[in-house]
């Protein structure tokens, strides 16, 4: 069976995850896989996992880690994913990544290389609370870079602030990624998988770095 390597992104909110997972996956030819496209996608199929997961949904309960990660398993095997997958936005806690360690080697896949964006508290703050988004076409957008524009650069519609991105919220989502996502560094860095890359700077200096640290040895 194909070793393929795998990647698992981590960092805090506003840590530039989907940034720089967009170009590590077109690099390294590895699929950009999303947790929430996984979930929505067996809810569509109308697998008996898919099911589940709605049931869950449409009680306004989280899905549970059994049906995240068995939703995850069924989706490795898909012939487009043995050339190596990025996980973006999973594993969030440790019994998640405990399950996917697991899982992984079931299916003869590879120790995953995992990447830690590391960004100051200080700077996730604010990031996160000048981000605008824009409801017609998804885009997010800087204040700063903005310069106070009101619209959209790329369709012109009108840029609100998400409620998740308000000062307390920030300040909360942090709290919560401190507490259950936090404690895989210390789980990838034990099994010697961690690579470290500091996520303040320019996009594609960041970029580099990510990419540099993924092809030497772990932190």
């Amino acid at each position: 069976m194909s070793r393929a390597v795998d990647v698992i992104l981590l960092g805090a909110p506003g840590a530039g995850k989907g940034t720089q997972a967009t170009r590590i996956s077109g690099e390294l030819g590895l699929l950009h896989v999303s947790t929430g496209d996984i979930l929505r996608a067996a809810v569509a199929a109308g697998t008996p996992l898919g099911k589940s997961a709605q049931e869950y949904m449409d009680r306004g309960d989280l899905v549970p880690d059994e049906v995240i990660v068995g939703v995850v398993a069924e989706r490795l095997q898909e012939a487009d994913c043995a050339g190596g997958v990025l996980f973006d936005g999973f594993p969030r806690t440790l019994p998640q990544a405990e399950a996917l360690t697991q899982v992984l080697a079931e299916q003869g896949r590879a120790e995953p290389k995992v990447l830690a964006i590391e960004v100051a508290e200080a700077a996730l703050v604010r990031r996160l609370s000048e981000r605008r988004t824009c409801p017609a076409c998804a885009g997010i957008f800087s204040v700063d870079a903005l310069g106070g524009a009101p619209e959209c650069p790329k369709c012109g519609g009108e840029l609100y602030q998400r409620a998740d991105d308000a000062p307390e919220s920030v300040a909360q989502r942090l709290r919560v990624y401190a507490a259950q996502t936090a404690p895989l560094l210390d789980y990838y860095a034990a099994r010697g998988s961690l690579r470290r890359v500091d996520g303040e700077g320019a996009v594609e200096e960041i970029a580099r770095a990510a990419l540099a640290a993924l092809s030497a040895g772990a932190a």
